[in-house]
């Protein structure tokens, strides 16, 4: 449930559910029309399955937390499972659901952080030669390619020049600049984004509402700011505030998580004592600025959470100062009244002014 909502939805039942499972996987998309924020990835994708122009390596980069790994196995699946005719997978095929359980014996996930050496290429490129088992094509999936070290990557080079028939390789990373050019250009990139307040908030009021979570509006907004574009980061916040605030009572009834218990678990400050402390710091004013921590400090409240919150509030500041179009900061609380703060103020101030935040 989602108490007092203003955001239109409708709620699908295609996600991978397993009610053991926690949020982010058990809400993972298996579709790519279920994958947030990255249609400009999953449009182009569709249309190479529908075309049958699929490329023998992929790159996927960007931010965590965004869908990259993710899309990878939607598209295992819909090089080897039945799809439809736009080019997405049958999700209640045996291929689908086989992937989606982690058994799939064509699908082969390497963590590069743990498997980083050259053996471990050697392996891999040994084992490229056989030929699917019991599908089309047999997927690599090599998540933090980056953390390869330099022979693994020459290793893996070899692969990329000479690719057997019916092998195709999706290498994923945060860090696409840390890999040598030689293997990027072997590959087709697609570059994920970081996502939008809106994307975030509207994939958790459809957990919510699955989840029969009852939660105030203002909630998911912090917590789309506070994941910083990140969904899964979002997903998790979302289920710790459930744990600690939102499951039933004793009447049977689920008990609403409110802005002020965010707040408190989130390490964010009351929004308008955040908001006096900026804008003293911007005016220069010292003693309003101690003015303010001081009574916060006699009344017991959490300082780092009222630091948190006046780092918010002078990001947006610089933004907006800086004219810079930012869709995570967008509908902010901080916006308006940071917008005619920062007018007078110089950006390298406001610099000044996050960096002693940093450090204190």
């Amino acid at each position: 449930m989602f108490s007092g909502s203003n955001f239109p939805f409708v709620v699908e039942t295609g996600f991978e559910v397993t009610s053991s499972q926690v949020f982010y996987r058990k809400w993972r998309p298996t579709r790519f029309d279920e994958v947030a924020g990255q249609q400009h990835v999953t449009q182009t994708l569709k249309r190479a399955i529908t075309s049958n122009r699929v490329s023998h390596a992929y790159l996927f980069t960007g931010p965590r937390g965004v869908g990259k790994t993710s899309t990878a196995r939607i598209l295992a699946k819909a090089l080897n499972s039945e799809i439809t005719p736009d080019g997405e997978p049958i999700t209640d095929s045996e291929t689908s659901i086989a992937i989606d359980e982690g058994r799939y014996m064509d699908l082969i996930e390497i963590d590069a952080a743990s498997n980083r050496g050259i053996g471990d290429i050697r392996d891999l490129r040994d084992n490229v030669q056989f030929r699917p088992v019991v599908g089309k094509y047999k997927v690599y999936i090599i998540d933090e390619v980056h953390m390869l070290t330099e022979p693994a990557f020459n290793a893996l080079l070899k692969t990329l020049e000479e690719p057997p028939p019916n092998i195709v390789m999706i290498l994923a990373t945060t860090d696409a600049h840390k890999l040598p050019a030689t293997i990027i250009s072997r590959c087709q990139r697609f570059d994920f984004k970081r996502l939008s307040n809106d994307d975030v908030i509207e994939r958790l009021i459809e957990v919510c509402e699955a989840e029969e979570i009852e939660v105030e509006p203002a909630v998911l907004e912090m917590i789309a700011r506070t994941a910083w574009g990140s969904l899964r980061d979002a997903e998790n916040l979302l289920e710790q505030l459930y744990v600690s605030y939102g499951q039933a009572g004793e009447d049977g009834q689920p008990s609403e998580i409110t802005e002020s218990q965010a707040r408190e678990l989130l390490g964010l400050g009351d929004t308008a004592t955040s908001l006096e402390l900026a804008m003293a710091l911007l005016e220069k004013n010292a003693a309003g600025a101690l003015t303010v921590i001081n009574r916060e400090a006699q009344r017991g409240a959490d300082l780092r959470a009222l630091r948190s919150g006046a780092v918010d509030a002078l990001r947006v500041a610089l933004l907006l100062k800086a004219g810079v179009e930012d869709s995570i900061s967008q509908g902010s609380e901080f916006s308006e009244v940071m917008s005619a703060a920062a007018r007078p103020a110089k950006l390298n101030q406001i610099l000044h002014i996050l960096t002693a935040l940093g450090q204190a």
